[in-house]
């Protein structure tokens, strides 16, 4: 079993460190660390298990919908998705999208847009996505183009999306959309659409180091009633950034638990690796690598936890979370690399859990925020704070 002294930190109340206790229980016996060829099925798999189980109600806000709690547990989401990603990236996956796809509703739908997504997304029963980026919009999110104008009392949605996980398997996907109404990130609106609305289209399938359901996205003429909406119009832009906030914290956990998976590969590696009449724990540069690997995860784990206990004391994040996301991805990377490397030969073979946890970490260094705009975000802070 990983370490897992750092729940006895102060950050965590005494149920935080039962849930990961409990999942960790449950993930040894239901996940596999690998998946198959069909993504898309086992994608679906994992998230109706994850609904049965009761693990999905912690990514829903709101328990008169189905969620755990009426607001959600940061720390919750992050102790679960560190789990998880460490016995299972698609696992990780699949909790982390439901969140993410359906957070916008958690925070701003109606009571009747609640109750009709939320408790099947807490089930397990229906998939999210989140839709905002597009080809010419990732991490200018402002620069969008995909339109929805108003034709009585419905909304006609054009334009594309992309990148978009759960793309081709989600039951719904929450869109932004620019409705006009200032020049901008202040005339975006967001809106509910159902997977089986005449006019979406699945454009095409995107292939990925790390695979997981993952599509582009074509809406023509694609009408929807103006319930549909979320929130305000024109307040789409600040609604997305509201859910990435909740969310991106738990992006700085998942890249922990593939490290912690990592480093406890390399230990037992180095431990039963024979070399030179010994194994090659026994080599000082060995030592000195594995205690860098400890070290790079337990500063992350610490700035992680940080951000995650301070959201749910109610402060403002988006620096801590910034940090958080950027120390955790980028040193979960240099973890996997070590492993690999003490892994040798081997490290690169398809099948062995270290070549998944490479191929795993790469893109949440890009996701929800590449590393360069983490930088710019702390920056921005830092001169604000100081002005």
């Amino acid at each position: 079993m990983a370490d897992q002294s750092y729940l006895d930190w102060p950050f965590f109340e005494p149920h935080h460190r039962t849930l990961a206790k409990d999942l960790d229980a449950w993930a040894q016996q239901h996940l596999s660390g690998a998946h198959g060829q069909d993504v898309d099925a086992e994608c679906r798999h994992l998230v109706q298990a994850l609904g049965r189980a009761g693990w999905l109600r912690h990514a829903v806000g709101g328990t008169a919908h189905g969620g755990a709690a009426d607001l959600i547990d940061t720390r919750a989401i992050c102790l679960i998705r560190e789990t998880l990603a460490r016995h299972q990236g698609l696992a990780d996956f699949a909790f982390a999208m439901q969140g993410l796809g359906s957070g916008a509703i958690s925070l701003q739908g109606t009571p009747e847009q609640r109750q009709r997504y939320l408790p099947r997304v807490a089930r397990g029963e229906a998939i999210a996505a989140f839709a905002l980026s597009e080809p010419e919009a990732g991490s200018d999110v402002a620069a969008l183009s995909c339109s929805a104008r108003t034709e009585g009392a419905e909304y006609v949605l054009d334009g594309e999306k992309t990148w978009i996980s759960n793309g081709g398997i989600a039951d719904f996907y929450v869109v932004f959309a620019r409705t006009g109404e200032a020049p901008g990130s202040r005339g975006i609106s967001a809106f509910i659409v159902d997977a089986d609305t005449p006019g979406l289209a699945i454009a095409e399938r995107i292939e990925v180091i790390a695979p997981h359901p993952l599509a582009r996205l074509k809406f023509t003429s694609c009408r929807i009633p103006a319930s549909q909406r979320l929130g305000e119009a024109g307040q789409g832009f600040k609604l997305a950034m509201r859910t990435l906030d909740v969310f991106r914290t738990s992006v700085a956990a998942a890249a922990l638990g593939f490290a912690r998976r990592a480093l406890d590969e390399a230990l037992a590696r180095t431990r039963t690796r024979a070399m030179f009449g010994g194994v090659l724990a026994d080599f000082q540069l060995t030592q000195a690598k594995l205690a860098q690997m400890a070290t790079a995860i337990d500063s992350a784990a610490l700035l992680t936890y940080r951000a995650a206990w301070q959201r749910d004391q109610g402060q403002s994040v988006t620096r801590e979370a910034a940090m958080a996301k950027m120390v955790a991805t980028e040193n979960a990377q240099q973890v996997i690399d070590a492993a690999v490397q003490l892994w040798g030969g081997l490290g690169v073979t398809q099948g062995v859990m270290v070549e998944s946890l490479y191929r795993e970490i790469r893109a949440l260094r890009i996701y929800e925020g590449a590393t360069e705009v983490q930088q710019l975000i702390i920056a921005r802070e830092l001169l604000k704070a100081g002005a």
